[in-house]
């Protein structure tokens, strides 16, 4: 895998990062990318399960919203 176009401002913060836990760019790269995954697998994970859980409770109801009021006139600073 290449990433090209890669900002160097990012690619110097890699290397310190990389560098404050031992381990190469491509390894602090790769670790970065899987914990960003996971995340986002568990997101997606919670939000099934809620929607499970809801689902029945919450789907179909219609709630009777109250009408608006008129806006009142802007303040003016003179």
């Amino acid at each position: 895998m290449t990433i090209r176009n890669l900002d160097n401002a990012l690619k110097v913060r890699l290397c310190v990062r990389a560098a404050v836990h031992g381990r190469s760019m491509e390894d602090e790269a790769r670790d970065i990318l899987r914990s960003a995954l996971v995340t986002e697998e568990r997101a997606q994970g919670l939000i099934s399960s809620i929607r499970a859980r809801l689902g029945a409770v919450g789907g179909g109801i219609d709630l009777a919203l109250p009408k608006r009021e008129a806006m009142r006139e802007p303040i003016e600073f003179d």
